[in-house]
């Protein structure tokens, strides 16, 4: 069973960085696909960044230029690099996955950004 742990959430001050990790285990395939979604409180969940196998890296208009996702093929973790963080960017982050048709989510990590 394939399981998706993050972990490197907390509280931090506006223009503060961050970085969230994930790491899968239970998975012996390669998955297709890794990245970052994001839930802040009474809104829908969002995308906010993701890289495909082959490569092509997306990012959400509201992170680009702040955010850096990356992944490890190898050993199925991905990496989340938030930077110039804003009150708005407050939300529960989940780490995605994607591989063999079936899509894979963790339980999430807090994220605070206040003063």
């Amino acid at each position: 069973q394939v399981q998706l742990v993050e972990s490197g959430g907390g509280l931090v001050q506006p223009g503060g960085s961050l970085r969230l990790t994930c790491a899968a285990s239970g998975s012996i395939f390669r998955f297709d696909a890794m990245g970052w979604y994001r839930q802040a409180p009474g809104k829908e969940r969002e995308f906010v960044a993701g890289i495909i196998s082959g490569g092509n890296i997306k990012y959400a208009d509201s992170v680009k230029g702040r955010f850096t996702v990356s992944r490890d093929i190898r050993v199925n973790t991905a990496a989340l690099q938030m930077n110039a963080l804003e009150p708005d960017d407050t939300a529960v982050y989940f780490c995605w996955s994607k591989g063999r048709g079936r899509e894979y989510w963790g339980q999430g990590t807090q994220v605070t950004v206040s003063s």
